[in-house]
């Protein structure tokens, strides 16, 4: 069964860094996918950034681009997204997802979703 938790989201203020952890069991990393999604409250889920690893590529949404980093650490099972530069409308649920190896790019995964989701994490950005 695959797992996903969490972890460091909180409170920080607008210009902020936050960097939120995700550790992964069940799952095998190589050749797989993993991205992070979002909900922001009264809107619908969104992709923030996902990495196929079937071909390489990342996608990030375009209200993060330059401000956020997904990476992952394979020996830890874990995914990470850096945060910089934070503002108030990133204030959301943030979700981790991994999905077996597909023959999709980046994009594609972070439009459509991915077949596993951790519960998720808050993160509250004060103007």
């Amino acid at each position: 069964e695959v797992q996903l938790v969490e972890s460091g989201g909180g409170l920080v203020q607008a210009g902020g860094s936050l960097r939120l952890s995700c550790v992964v069991s069940g799952f095998t990393f190589y050749d797989g996918a993993v991205g992070w999604f979002r909900q922001a409250p009264g809107k619908e889920r969104e992709g923030v950034s996902c990495f196929s690893g079937r071909d390489g590529s990342t996608y990030y949404s375009d209200s993060v681009k330059g401000r956020f980093r997904i990476s992952t650490d394979i020996s830890e099972n874990t995914v990470y997204l850096q945060m910089n530069s934070l503002k108030a409308e990133d204030t959301a649920v943030y979700y981790c997802a991994v999905d077996p190896p597909r023959a999709v790019v980046a994009d594609y995964l972070c439009h459509y979703g991915m077949d596993h989701l951790g519960r998720g994490t808050l993160v509250t950005v004060s103007p």
